[in-house]
């Protein structure tokens, strides 16, 4: 006799539908084909208001004190917001995160292939088992990519821009052609270089353009900014374009394909310090305030996210 199946995972599971409506320029109040078969899938159980990033962490909070799983709906930005509000609820051992993209960006879920197409996604949910992963901490806030320098500082203008989406993103990146290197101190601890030669502490006095950290290879708008990051491997990723505006910008198209990546310096570490004047940051597309000193630190399985099941796209 052939074996039983497995019953999907969220079967017998408390689940909470958390979506965020401004996502993708409002998709979610403008599409209400895929409103209708959020409802269909997952019933009543759907928060769908507007909200600040305070609001949308602190729902997240409460949803993971009182559900086994949260079905999250949005982009790169969203999906901060929902890890942050199920550690700050203590709950990243107990709740189970998973993921429907639905933002501009979606470099998290493209990192983890998972189907930008909504049935197929949720599907992904709906069939699919926890996996556990890693994630970023950045002076408290969680992440699976960051980026220190040049691209921190397009994403703080964008932040501030009257023109929203791609396009205001693109208006802002107009700085980048300009953009100097910056003087940076950047302490490595407990890693190893590309050659595979391992370290306790290193310390680089080096003119930067940008700092990459990632725990997945993709980041913005589908960039493969990382390809050598993993997910799960227990060491953040730290890629250093210590080279000039104008070199960025004619290669560009091989550092969005992963390729001119080769020729940087590349570590893997658990825990990395930034010092410089000015620095301008972003965590999965989020800007932070400028600041003269930024520390992140790997979390080594910290949180679980439902993977592709039996039929649909694996890992």
């Amino acid at each position: 006799m052939p074996p039983a199946k497995k019953a999907p995972f969220l079967v017998d599971k408390r689940v909470a539908i958390l979506v965020n409506p401004r996502s993708a320029k409002e998709r979610w109040r403008k599409d209400s084909k895929a409103r209708e078969y959020i409802h269909r899938a997952f019933g009543g159980r759907i928060h769908d208001k507007a909200l600040t990033k305070a609001e949308m962490i602190e729902t997240a909070r409460r949803l993971s004190l009182e559900n086994d799983a949260l079905i999250v709906l949005g982009g790169d930005g969203t999906m901060a917001d929902a890890m942050q509000g199920i550690f700050n609820a203590g709950r990243q051992e107990d709740v189970v995160l998973g993921i429907i993209p639905f933002g501009s960006g979606n470099a998290l879920s493209r990192s983890l292939q998972l189907s930008k197409t909504l049935k197929q996604a949720v599907r992904s949910v709906r069939t699919g088992t926890p996996r556990t992963v890693d994630v970023i901490d950045i002076a408290g806030r969680i992440a699976s990519f960051v980026s220190v320098g040049a691209t921190g500082l397009v994403t703080y203008r964008t932040a501030h821009s009257k023109v929203p989406g791609l396009l205001g993103h693109l208006l802002a990146s107009r700085s980048m052609f300009t953009q100097p290197r910056r003087p940076m101190e950047i302490s490595l601890f407990d890693g190893r270089d590309d050659a595979g030669r391992t370290f306790d502490r290193k310390d680089l006095h080096l003119k930067v353009f940008d700092v990459i950290v990632n725990k997945t290879p993709h980041f913005g708008y589908s960039w493969l900014i990382a390809p050598k990051a993993k997910i799960d491997d227990g060491y953040l990723d730290v890629t250093i374009f210590d080279i000039r505006a104008m070199t960025y910008v004619w290669y560009f198209p091989l550092i969005y394909l992963g390729v001119y990546q080769k020729l940087l310096k590349h570590y893997k570490v658990r825990r990395i310090i930034l010092k410089g004047e000015r620095m301008f940051a972003q965590y999965n597309g989020e800007a932070i305030e400028e600041r003269n000193e930024i520390e992140m630190k790997v979390i080594h399985k910290a949180i679980r996210v439902i993977r592709p099941g039996a039929g649909v796209v694996a890992f």
